[in-house]
């Protein structure tokens, strides 16, 4: 990967493959990369390329703002320059894949830019990914390297005897890295996978997307550029109150690289909406990038003596549905645009700029072909005219390379020359503009954070006391999901807690994928095809939540 003895050239497509042998192949085809190049939709470049442009041209304006302080294009350009030559002496080459896990500070920035500045490609998990999914992650993309901070060490050594693959685990201090006499970055195929971006969807695990150093400056970059555009030109100041490991928070490299953004990042373990408040007056962005729930809580405090939000231009929303109610609440408390993303990781994004309270949600934008065109199918999987509902489609200069190490994801998601099948309802207006009417695969989308239930389901057919279950997505008003188990006890008494311990301290389960509801049923409904009702399943929690609101409220 990143040289041509570790690339295989068809007629239609391009494979790499990385130092473990896992196959990267463009389910899109070169043709249509060469042409978005082309028109200026993709640079054409790598991303250490791109951003060692931007280290030359303002080495002095300020790239990361953490709790460390702040740290300059050219400062984060030597650290970048003395990591790479570190991981490069550790074996880290073209065709090598990382794990990363480390906190959401500089060193995150430092380290996607390093990986990319070797050839390689980073797969970066947050702090919340534990023994778990780092087995699956790492090991469905067999990393041969793994990054990060004394306090994870333990784990990731407790991981390597499942990790046949992993020859060099690489422990970060705060210290950065000297540069290296001689180092150089390797030659980059743009089209070469760069990053990994994780995303639950209805899969047990996450699935692992690949995107190409060309589709995360090109057609990612396109759509952070517009959704980061300033009054006056300037480059923005991004205040990204969500971990730079997830997909959403991709757009602080990208931002980097294609604005020539100032990236500011509060860390931290948890979200406190009053530190985040605190922090728009103590750093003064131009926009706030976040998740609906954290917008609520947010729209929710009381401002203090002093506060001061002036410096917004626009508040960023993404990585779940907006709700007509945190829109109006944001845009009341906040006193600026907000900007509602529609996207996923797999290649979809449109989004729209919102000023009025009253705005319908549901409508996401006007695609733009230079990161992602939208079409609509009906059941026989051919396109519908303007104004019809169906199944959305994507494809563009976002579009990611492939599903990793799952080659039947890619069979069943991607059609057509690569386009990207959503598995959501939607319908293109005669005047372009897209709505999403419905987001139908199988995932509770809690705070933002997407979980899978058929992890969760798969688990609990191992509990002594439950005959079968099934778990659904419930509404909160505050996160804006949670998950509830909807199940069929053997006996009497089964509660909640039970089974949150069992999945818990018996399968290691994740402590944010534990359910929080539960509902007894004597049978679990079925639809025509025998399967169960999901659609019933999840009215019936519905009921059986508001029912006990109802209760507790009169209580």
């Amino acid at each position: 990967m990143g040289s041509a003895d570790r690339r295989m050239t068809g007629v239609v497509a391009v494979t790499w493959v990385s130092v473990a042998g896992v196959e990267f192949p463009d389910r899109v085809g070169r043709g249509l990369r060469e042409e978005w190049v082309q028109r200026g939709w993709c640079p054409g470049r790598g991303l250490y390329e791109l951003f060692e442009e931007r280290v030359a041209a303002h080495g002095g304006r300020v790239a990361v703002v953490d709790g460390d302080g702040e740290l300059s294009y050219a400062e984060l350009g030597r650290q970048v320059r003395g990591l790479a030559a570190g991981l490069a002496a550790r074996g880290v080459r073209p065709g090598s894949v990382v794990g990363v896990k480390v906190p959401a500070g500089r060193r995150a920035l430092a380290v996607d830019l390093a990986v990319a500045a070797l050839g390689a490609v980073v797969l970066p998990c947050t702090p919340g990914h534990g023994r778990r999914d780092l087995l699956a992650v790492w090991g469905t993309a067999r990393v041969d390297a793994v990054v990060t901070v004394p306090e994870w060490k333990a784990l990731v050594d407790g991981l390597r005897p499942e990790l046949p693959d992993l020859h060099e685990v690489v422990v970060l201090g705060a210290e950065p890295w000297p540069e290296q006499p001689g180092w150089a970055p390797a030659a980059v195929d743009a089209e070469a996978p760069a990053r990994i971006l994780l995303s639950s969807g209805s899969e047990a695990v996450p699935k692992l997307i690949a995107y190409s150093h060309n589709a995360l400056a090109g057609g990612r970059g396109r759509y952070v550029e517009r959704v980061l555009g300033t009054v006056d030109g300037a480059p923005p100041r991004v205040l990204l109150l969500v971990s730079p490991a997830t997909a959403y928070g991709s757009l602080a490299v990208v931002a980097l690289v294609r604005c020539g953004a100032t990236v500011l990042l509060p860390g931290g373990d948890r979200f406190d909406p009053a530190e985040a408040l605190a922090a728009v007056g103590r750093w003064r962005p131009t926009h706030l990038a976040a998740v609906p729930t954290m917008l609520r809580r947010m729209a929710e405090q009381l401002p203090l003596p002093g506060e001061d939000l002036s410096s917004l231009q626009a508040v960023v929303s993404s990585a779940a549905a907006l709700s007509p109610a945190v829109l109006g609440a944001t845009l009341r408390r906040f006193g600026c645009p907000v900007v509602n993303v529609y996207g996923a990781s797999d290649g979809l994004n449109c989004h729209a700029r919102w000023t009025d309270p009253d705005g319908d949600v549901l409508r996401v934008g006007r695609p733009d072909p230079a990161v992602a065109e939208f079409r609509v199918c009906g059941p026989d999987g051919r396109p519908v005219p303007a104004g019809v509902p169906g199944e959305l489609q994507a494809r563009g200069p976002m579009t990611p390379l492939c599903h990793v190490g799952e080659p039947e994801l890619d069979a069943r998601l991607r059609v057509d020359g690569g386009w990207v099948r959503s598995g959501d309802r939607g319908v293109l207006e005669p005047d372009g503009s897209l709505r999403v009417l419905a987001r139908i695969k199988q995932m509770v989308n809690r705070g933002g954070v997407s979980i899978s239930t058929a992890e969760v389901e798969r688990l609990l057919e191992g509990h002594p006391e439950v005959v079968e279950a099934v778990c659904v997505p419930v509404p909160d008003p505050d996160l804006g999901e949670r998950m509830c188990v909807c199940a069929v006890p053997r006996g009497d008494g089964l509660t909640l807690g039970e089974l949150t311990v069992f999945l818990d301290e018996l399968c290691g389960l994740e402590r944010y994928k534990l359910p929080e509801r539960l509902v007894l049923l004597e049978e679990l409904p079925v639809g025509a095809s025998g399967k169960p009702d999901r659609r019933v399943i999840a009215e019936l929690a519905a009921v059986a939540g508001r029912e006990t609101e109802a209760v507790e409220a009169v209580g």
